[in-house]
This record gives C-alpha cells, structure tokens and sequence, in this order.
C-alpha cells in the first residue's frame, strides 16, 4: 500500500522565469512541488524526477508533495507589480509545468483556484492550464470568467485504456478525461488535448475519439519533450519498461508520425501541432 507525504511550506516567489522548451510564456506557475500521480511508479517516464526540484526531498518522487501555502498571497503582489509597470496585459502564464495543478489535495487546499481567482483579478495575456486531472472542471466559473484568456490543456497520450493502466496507472481513464476536454469545449473555453508523450495507440481511432474534443491536439514524444532529446527518457529507463511490455516499437525516433498523419487527415492540419513549437502556440 502506498503512502504520500504532504508538507506546506512558504515560497518565496509563486511566478518563475522561464525559457528553453516553454520559450513562448513569460513564467510558469506550480502551486505544488511533487506529483501525487507519480506515487508507486504512477508516472515513470516523468522527466521532472530527473531535475533539482525532485531531490529536495530524500523519499521517491511521487511519494511527496510540498504546497505551498502562502502562494495566493505572492502571487496577488507579483501580479499588481506586472500590472503597475504595464507588463500585465502582454504576459502569458504556463500552469503548471514541474507538476499537476488538479492532483488530490488540491480539493482541499485550493491553492490552484486561489490562484485562478488571483487571475480574474488581475487578468493577463494568456494562461495555459495543463492536467490530467477532472478536478479541473470544479473551476469551470473561474476559467470561464477568464474568456479567451485561458487555455485548458489536458494531457491523454494514449486512446488504450490497456496502455494507459500499464504504464500510467494512477492516472484518470481515457474516458474520464475525454469527457473533461469535452465539457470545457461546449462551454467555449479554448480545449488542447496534449498527447505527451506520445504512448502506444491506434491512430485513426484516436483522432476520431479526440476531433469533438478539442480545439487543437499537440503530440510530444520522448525524445522531442523531454528536454534533453531523449536522454532523460533513456536514462528512466522507458525502454526498458516499454519491451517488458511488448510496446519496444514504440520507443524510437518517429514513431509519432503514423498518429500525425491520422489526426492531420481527421482534424486538419491547422489543429495539429507538434511539441515545442505546439505548446508555445499561444
């Protein structure tokens, strides 16, 4: 049975700078450090666990999460300082990138919607939301209210519900996440389905399961999204996994292409996009 370990402590800053892969947003935002969705090798191909932030604690990644509690509160004086010097109205926000806003405490804690609430005050360019989480959709007013403002990205990389409890299995269903892209999408806020990484799948099948769920699709694999060109996936051993698995086809260079093709031919070619230059499409 697994155990998790959930601290608060005070951040100094709630906005980091940021750059590289997410070179398109001016900060990213994470009410969290640590990601209950990796408990028990929930998530093994997450390249977060292969930087800084993951050994700050001594347990395992996924076994720990730290919120931070006073985020609301910087956050609000960070954004009146941008809106003060002008800056506010052309900034664009990622949320989150080195963990899942929605993962369970936040049902309690609520930092996530503090922040959202935070937004609607002081309204900014552009705010992604990525999750894999349905919890997202208890905030469906607060996202609402931030127009075309906001973007909601849900992760689903596999359309196999057999692939996704193989290899992800603390995550929500395919279904179950289908069904939160489409009920952001009926309600006109701007719905991504991030397809990252990519994971064993059927193609045609998939982009007919996502064409009225989102308003665009980003496929990222291992070896464009990690950050390292493959290396971090390689040295988590993805691989490995993926042959224990019988999936070994899948762990290559260009194995996105077949599921490209599909969603192109299904959705258009304006509605897909891929990795970076996907993500920073804002």
């Amino acid at each position: 049975m697994s155990s998790k370990r959930y601290q608060l402590k005070e951040t100094t800053r709630a906005l980091t700078r940021t750059g590289g892969f997410l070179r398109g947003f001016a900060f990213s935002l994470n009410p969290y450090a640590g990601c209950a969705f990796g408990d028990a090798g929930g998530c093994p191909f997450c390249y977060v666990r292969m930087l800084p932030v993951a050994h700050g604690e001594k347990s395992p990644w996924g076994s720990w999460v730290i919120a931070k509690s006073n985020l609301a509160e910087r956050l609000e004086r960070e954004l009146a300082a941008l809106e003060h010097s002008g800056r506010l109205a052309g900034t664009t926000i990622f949320m989150s990138s080195a963990t899942d806003p929605y993962q369970g405490i936040e049902r309690s804690l609520k930092l996530t919607r503090a922040a959202l609430e935070a937004f609607v005050r002081h309204p900014m360019r552009r705010l992604l939301i990525q999750t894999r989480s349905p919890i997202i959709e208890r905030d469906l007013d607060l996202i609402t209210a931030l127009g075309n403002r906001a973007i909601v990205s849900i992760t689903i990389e596999t359309d196999d519900d057999n692939v996704r409890r193989a290899i992800s299995p603390t995550s929500p269903s395919v279904e179950r996440r289908l069904k939160t892209a489409r009920m952001f999408r009926k309600h006109g806020v701007f719905t991504q389905i991030a397809i990252a990484p990519m994971m064993p799948n059927h193609p045609e099948r998939f982009a007919c399961l996502i064409d009225d769920a989102a308003d665009r699709v980003i496929v990222d694999t291992y070896f464009d999204g990690d950050g390292a060109r493959g290396a971090r996936s390689t040295a988590l051993g993805i691989g490995e996994l993926y042959a224990r698995r019988g999936y070994e086809g899948w762990f290559r260079r260009g194995a996105e292409r077949e599921l490209l093709a599909a969603m192109r031919s299904r959705l258009g070619e304006h509605r897909v996009l891929f990795s970076g230059a996907g993500f920073n499409a804002v």
